[in-house]
Formats: structure tokens, C-alpha cells, sequence
């Protein structure tokens, strides 16, 4: 009788260490899995029937992939039925497949042949494309689909009683609305549904991995002091070192004050525990967990330090920082930049030109940005140094219509021109990116930068959303397009402006320029249902300077710089090719303005 007997139940986490093995292409320690005490709390709660949603708040580096990856395989053999995973796009998609889940299932004789070959839903039908946008596996009982959230498609016709998603907060709203939503639709069907949403966050006012935290019932990770006994979060701001020792990095327990040297963490998080703080939610787990308490060597306390320093004053870094070591969402300052307090910290540097100020030793790259109206082309200049900062060194505007040859022979005497460094050479512009959105400009300007692509000089055309800096457009072999994302590139100008002296401008600019750099704002509304941040503009001004600035920028993603080379050829009084420059130039005509 004993045979009929059913499998005695036990947890996920133990299920884990006992049946899975690692190949070291997936663990640096390959093997029997061993979890760590926040990877067993998450892990049980997934395989708990209790909670029908998880939720995780989280970094990286605390070994989250292996517990999804435990997961999917407990539901494949001892809970098996319908279920979707869901990861930002095609190529996390396929990643999770090829990386974690089948090297796994391979080497855990557990899992070994359970899962069918690879295939694609109805591929024969639709044709071989489908391969990028959906995997699917078979095995007794169930199917296991792996899908991109890019697109509504993945969200139809599918229902699961089991749904994972994983790095949520890098899921962009489709037509029919955000990914999470859409995709809990997909478990109408089944009472004893298991949603389990995880990420690292982004932005705090639009973050859905914390807007899902804070519905649970946000469970904190505690250790337990070498000292007091007492528990306590490892949080950033208890962390200290010696000044210019990040290496002796240590904890300071907030009940006793005493200093718990980073040895010490092994033991204190393996006793550590999670600690319900909304009991009165029910059936939603909530875990939030950073990668302080990581028991991995690239999380030790002192190189965390040290990584905080280098990124402290660069937001392009800290925000990463922010999001991935410390699991917290990003907090912007402002929605909105100071005007006066940018006009009053104008420094003394410039082109360097007649009646301007001396060109910046630092400077070792230079960009342009050209935004195109109807009577006129406006020309902002970026200096790059190899230390990450930006340097706003003068603003252009050069009048006339884009329909005339004119117009256009000022523009390329504008981008071609050089100026005396002092390190002892010429330098010129390295890349420019023209605005090519208007209809009516869009022919001209690809008629002009055809002839001058290879010297990066680019038409480009904005689009909103979070996507890339820049990129070659789907016409690219039609059109000589590349599309920016320009909110993107805004967000970056807010973070950088606003923490440190990583975007600096120059004396030279005129006041009208930082009335059009300030002008929009960023806000956050709902759309479809969610909150999205926006830049919309501010009433009563105008732009230019703001779009010239965001095109400059982009336009550095196409022209990379070795900095100890450029040094190198300036010193030597090398002369530094200017794009197109290979034809006289010509004094460029401004015009009177009457409002620059």
C-alpha cells in the first residue's frame, strides 16, 4: 500500500535543493542548488497555493533567475498545467530558454526529457517570423509558452493558470494597455490561479513593480545582528567606510550602532528572516530585497562602495545604481529644470572664438544638433570630456529658407568649421543630427546629409516613449533616417542637471537659449490606465534650444572617441577633420534676429 501513497508535500525552496542541479554555463557554482534565506521566502510563497500573486521588488544580484527558473520546473512535474512567462522582449525571451532553462532541465535528471523540442505555436501557419515571438514546450498535464510582452498579440488567445513575469518595469504599454493587466486576464479561468510579478524598478511615479509591492503585504528582509540579536534591514544609509577606504565598507546596526564588518554577512542573512509589515493583506505576497544581502562576491560590501563612488555624481550611473544594487525605485527631484539657477552657474568657456571665452582644455569631442523651422536652422554645440560631462559651448541660428541653396551652404560652412584647442591642435565637430520630422523640410534635409553620412552627419526624426538614444530607422535603406528617443535623452538631461556638475554651459549663451531649454516639463498622466511619464511643453515658450541639445546628444551615440588618442593628436598640433570638410568655407550669414 505504501506505493499508493501519495508524494509527501513539501516546500519549493526544499523541492529545489533537493531535485535541481546548475551547469556551470547558468551558477559559478555548479551543482546541487543551495538557496540562500531570501531566495527560500520567495520561492515558497510561489509554490504556496495560498497567495495567488507574488510580487518582488528587487535588484539584481540576489539569484532571482534560478528561483523563477526553480519554479517553472516544479510546476512542470509536481503541478502541472497551462503556463506563460512573460519577459520584456523577443531577446530576454529567448535568452531565458536557451540560458537558464534548458542547460537546467539538462542537468537535473529530475527534468531531463520531461519538456518537448523546441517549437512555435502555429509557426507552419504563420510562417517562420513567429520563432522570435513565442517559444513553446510541451509536457504531461500542461504547456509552458515563453512570450515577449512587446506586442498585444502575446496577450491574446492564451490562458494560463500560471503566469510569471519577469523585469515587468522594462514592459512598455501596448495598444491595449500595460503587460500586468492584460496579462492576469489570462488567468480568468482558473480560481487557483498564480500570478508572480517581479523587477528591478525604475522610476518611482511609474514603476509597476512597486505600484504591485505596495498592494501586498511587503514583506522586508531582516538580519539578525552578530551583536544584539536584534533584526534589522541592510539598507544603504547604514553602510560606512573609512574616507578613501571603501574596501573596509561595513554594516552599522541601527538598534545597537555597532559596526558589523562584511564577513560577517554570510551568517547574519543565512539567519536572517522575512517580516510580514501588512498582515492584513491576504493572498498577495510581497518580497522586497536588495542586493546588500547578497551572498554573491561581486556584492560585497566594500566593491558596492566603491561603485557608489564612481557613480555618485554621474546620474547616467546612479540611477543604475539606484535601481539594481540598492532595489529601489528612482525618486526625480523635479519635474522641471531652474532656468535662473542654470543662467547663474554659466561658466567662463565658450568657442573660443573673437568676443568669446577660451574653448575648454576638457573638451575633447564636440557634437551638433540642428532643429529646423521654416525661416531658419538653430544650432546648439555640445563639448564631451572624457570624464562624462557635457559642456554647452554656443548656440547658432542661421536664417533663410530651407528651399533656397543658400540656406543650405550656411549650414554645411557651420558644421565644417574648427576652432584652436589648447592643447595645441584644430578640433572639429564629430557628428550632427538635423531635424528631418517636418514634412515639408524632409526632403531637403536628406538631400543634403545623403552626401555626408559617412562624415555623421545624420537626419534624424523624434519619438516618444522610453526607447533608444538613437537608432537607423526601418527605412534606413530607403531614407537616410535615424529615429531618437527623444524623452529618453530628456529624462537623462533632468537627472544629470539636477545631480552635479555633469552638465555644465557657458557664458556665451544668451538668455533667450535657457528660456528654450527649460521649455517643457516632464509630468506624469495616466495612459491606458498607468501612469507614463511625459515632457509636454511650457506654456508661453518656445523649444529650440531644449530639442537642439537633445539632437546633439544623440548624435555622440554615432561617434565614439578613443580620449587618450584625441589627447595624444591635439598636443601634437594635429588639425582634426571637421565633418565634410572637403571644400572652401564660406562666412555663414545670420541674420538679425529679433528675439535671440
Amino acid at each position: 500500500m505504501a506505493t499508493l501513497r501519495p508524494p509527501q508535500k513539501i516546500n519549493l525552496s526544499e523541492w529545489m535543493e533537493k531535485e535541481i542541479r546548475l551547469p556551470s554555463t547558468v551558477s559559478g557554482v555548479p551543482g546541487k542548488i543551495k538557496l540562500y534565506a531570501p531566495q527560500k521566502g520567495i520561492a515558497d510563497a510561489i509554490g504556496d497555493p495560498a497567495y495567488r500573486q507574488v510580487s518582488v521588488l528587487k535588484s539584481a544580484r540576489i539569484g532571482y533567475t534560478t528561483v523563477l527558473t526553480g519554479a517553472v520546473a516544479n510546476f512542470v512535474v509536481n503541478d502541472p498545467s497551462l503556463m506563460l512567462v512573460y519577459l520584456p522582449n523577443d531577446d530576454m525571451a529567448k535568452s531565458f530558454v536557451t540560458s537558464d532553462l534548458e542547460p537546467t532541465f539538462a542537468d537535473s535528471p529530475v527534468l531531463q526529457g520531461v519538456l518537448s523540442g523546441d517549437k512555435s505555436s502555429g509557426a507552419k501557419e504563420r510562417g517562420s517570423k513567429d520563432r522570435s515571438t513565442m517559444l513553446m514546450r510541451q509536457f504531461t498535464g500542461g504547456t509552458l509558452k515563453i512570450l515577449s510582452a512587446e506586442t498585444p498579440r502575446s496577450f491574446r488567445a492564451h490562458n494560463a493558470r500560471v503566469v510569471i513575469m519577469d523585469e515587468v518595469d522594462g514592459m512598455k504599454p501596448t495598444t491595449e494597455g500595460h503587460p500586468i493587466p492584460l496579462a492576469k486576464r489570462r488567468t480568468a479561468q482558473f480560481a487557483d490561479y498564480k500570478l508572480v510579478v517581479g523587477s528591478t524598478p525604475d522610476e518611482e511615479e511609474t514603476s509597476y513593480v512597486a505600484a504591485e509591492y505596495a498592494k501586498s503585504d511587503q514583506r522586508v528582509f531582516e538580519v539578525q545582528c552578530v551583536e544584539c540579536d536584534d533584526y534589522a534591514e541592510v539598507l544603504w544609509k547604514d553602510i560606512h567606510w573609512p574616507e578613501g577606504e571603501p574596501e573596509k565598507a561595513a554594516w552599522h546596526c541601527p538598534n545597537c550602532g555597532c559596526e558589523v564588518e562584511h564577513k560577517h554577512k554570510s551568517t547574519m542573512v543565512q539567519r536572517g528572516r522575512w517580516r510580514i509589515t501588512k498582515p492584513e493583506v491576504k493572498g498577495h505576497a510581497g518580497f522586497k530585497i536588495n542586493s546588500l544581502t547578497s551572498p554573491l562576491p561581486n556584492a560585497d560590501w566594500g566593491l558596492l562602495a566603491e561603485e557608489f563612488l564612481i557613480a555618485k555624481n554621474d546620474p547616467l550611473l546612479l540611477k543604475p545604481f539606484v535601481n539594481t544594487v540598492l532595489g529601489e525605485a528612482w525618486r526625480t527631484e523635479s519635474d522641471r529644470i531652474d532656468e535662473l539657477a542654470l543662467q547663474e552657474s554659466a561658466e567662463p568657456f565658450g568657442l573660443g572664438g573673437p568676443d568669446q571665452y577660451p574653448f575648454p582644455e576638457d573638451v575633447l569631442a564636440i557634437t551638433a544638433g540642428i532643429d529646423m523651422q521654416d525661416d531658419r536652422g538653430e544650432v546648439t554645440y555640445l563639448g564631451h570630456t572624457e570624464a562624462g560631462q557635457v559642456l554647452v559651448l554656443d548656440h547658432d541660428v542661421v536664417y533663410g529658407s530651407y528651399e533656397h541653396d543658400e540656406f543650405w551652404t550656411d549650414i554645411d560652412t557651420i558644421i565644417r568649421q574648427k576652432w584652436r584647442h589648447p592643447l595645441g591642435g584644430e578640433i572639429g565637430i564629430d557628428a550632427v543630427a538635423i531635424d528631418s520630422s517636418s514634412g515639408s523640410h524632409m526632403a531637403h534635409v536628406y538631400e543634403f546629409v545623403k552626401p555626408r553620412l559617412r562624415y555623421k552627419v545624420v537626419a534624424i526624426k523624434g519619438d516618444g516613449g522610453r526607447r533608444k538614444f538613437i537608432e537607423r530607422s526601418k527605412t534606413m535603406k530607403k531614407d537616410p533616417l535615424w529615429i531618437v528617443g527623444v524623452d529618453s535623452i530628456k529624462d537623462t538631461i533632468l537627472n544629470r542637471v539636477q545631480h552635479g556638475k555633469v552638465f555644465r554651459f557657458s557664458k556665451d549663451l544668451p538668455e533667450v537659449w535657457y528660456e528654450q531649454f527649460t521649455g517643457e516639463q516632464s509630468v506624469v498622466k495616466m495612459d491606458r490606465g498607468r501612469p507614463v511619464r511625459k515632457w509636454i511643453p511650457v506654456p508661453g515658450r518656445r523649444n529650440e534650444a531644449l530639442d537642439c541639445t537633445v539632437y546633439a546628444l544623440a548624435a555622440k551615440e554615432l561617434a565614439p572617441v578613443n580620449w587618450q588618442e584625441r589627447r595624444d593628436q591635439l598636443a601634437s598640433g594635429y588639425t582634426l577633420a571637421a565633418v565634410n570638410d572637403n571644400a572652401a568655407r564660406t562666412k555663414p550669414r545670420k541674420a538679425a534676429s529679433t528675439w535671440l
